[in-house]
């Protein structure tokens, strides 16, 4: 049979050896924190390169202005070159000076009233449509839709553009999120160059 003086004395030896191994600790220490030496080494490993990178979705979204001011080629005068870089505000256009255009979203089969101080995305929108989107300041091309009446320079306006080229522009392309109304036209949503 078993001792209950055995087995305490066994439990009492057991709860000494345990108290004394971890007063006595480990000697165990936590490594160095390398992380930021690591981020800095795969930093240093990739090219830095000139040109926008408008399809990055990471803080800031990139989409930086890929030709330096003054050294681009073109017919534009430079104050239509610096109105171009700005983007248009819609919050100049004055309460009195709002026009409303018929905007016919082609995959809702609806028709619908849009203000030229709105965004196509902000119209479907409030009419509930669930319409693609990401960044909704036009550094990507989530949102983008497409004019069948012709170039989307002809129908809208962006504020902000750093992923549509001129040919997509040419094509019809826009960037609902930051495109407002110029007059009356036909967008097929969710549709990219």
């Amino acid at each position: 049979m078993v001792s209950l003086v055995g087995v305490l004395s066994g439990l009492t030896l057991t709860l000494i050896v345990v108290a004394l191994h971890y007063a006595k600790g480990t000697g165990w220490e936590a490594p160095e924190d390398i992380s930021q030496e690591v981020l800095e080494q795969r930093a240093a490993t990739v090219p830095e390169t000139e040109f926008p990178e408008p399809y990055n979705r990471g803080i800031g979204g990139g989409g930086a202005a890929a030709i330096p001011a003054g050294e681009a080629e073109g017919e534009l005068g430079e104050s239509e070159e610096e109105e171009e870089e700005a983007g248009f505000d819609p919050d100049d256009i004055a309460d009195d000076e709002v026009e409303y255009y018929e905007i016919e979203f082609a995959k809702e089969g609806e028709t619908i009233e849009v203000a030229n101080n709105e965004t196509l995305l902000d119209a479907g929108e409030e009419e509930g449509w669930d319409l693609p989107y990401a960044c909704r300041e036009g550094q990507c091309i989530s949102c983008a839709g497409q004019v069948t009446d012709g170039p989307a320079e002809e129908y809208v306006r962006h504020s902000q553009n750093d992923s549509l080229m001129d040919d997509d522009m040419e094509e019809g392309y826009c960037l609902t999120c930051v495109a407002y109304p110029t007059q009356e036209f036909t967008l097929e949503t969710s549709e990219s160059p």
